[in-house]
């Protein structure tokens, strides 16, 4: 049984995701408290993690950019902001998705077995047939989902790992920010493109020298990105 934490201060909002994730087979545990919640998401096994933003004592914000320092596994924000530069920064921080109050109970189901079913088949290797991927001082080792840059490993989401992976194992080869998000997020996966751009910003700055000169993902304006080999 997959177990999912709901760190949420709505009460009403919090049983209602407990118990369609009840129906659909998943047990869930609910924290209304922001600072607990993070206590609870570093300490319990979990396999999904449903994060409000706006919560008492610690933030959705501060509670995501904590759990990314240790953790991998897959961060859905569900919040009443619907700004764009909210979800930006949600993104940023390290989410995987993000989807807006009021929602559909279904399609939070729908979104919570993509992200488990994706962060599955990458933890079980089956993105790419390699098993290294070097070019220069980076090499990605894809039969331990692990990423180093001169010797150091780097923590990634798994958003992050499988759009360096599927870019690194097609070199020179220009790919649209549609073509990414088909390959990597899937058909099953909601969301929107705009996505891409921020993931490889945060690519970057965990693998480049200089993220604004990078060696390893080019931009090409207006067309895509590459891995340069």
């Amino acid at each position: 049984m997959k177990n999912i934490l709901i760190i949420e201060d709505d009460i009403d909002i919090a049983e209602l995701e407990r118990d369609y994730l009840g129906l659909n087979g998943y047990k869930a545990e609910i924290i209304q408290d922001g600072a607990e919640g993070l206590k609870k998401a570093q300490v319990g096994n979990y396999d999904v993690i449903i994060v409000d933003l706006m919560l008492p004592n610690k933030n959705g914000y501060e509670i995501i950019k904590e759990i990314r320092k240790k953790q991998e596994i897959p961060i859905i924000v569900v919040s009443a902001r619907t700004d764009d530069i909210d979800k930006i920064r949600g993104l940023e921080f390290g989410a995987d998705d993000y989807l807006t109050k009021p929602f559909s109970p279904a399609e939070l189901m729908a979104r919570i077995k993509s992200h488990i079913n994706r962060y599955e088949r990458l933890k079980g290797n089956s993105v790419v047939p390699l098993e290294v991927i070097t070019r220069g001082g980076l090499e990605i080792n894809v039969d331990s989902h692990r990423v180093f840059v001169n010797g150091k490993e780097i923590q990634m989401t798994s958003k992050e790992y499988g759009i360096l992976v599927f870019l690194a194992s097609n070199p020179n080869i220009v790919f649209t920010k549609e073509q990414i998000f088909d390959r990597v997020w899937g058909d099953e996966s909601f969301g929107d493109t705009a996505t891409v751009p921020v993931h490889i910003q945060k690519i970057r700055k965990k693998i480049e020298k200089d993220s604004s000169n990078p060696e390893f993902i080019e931009t090409l304006w207006g067309t895509g990105y590459r891995f340069k080999a």
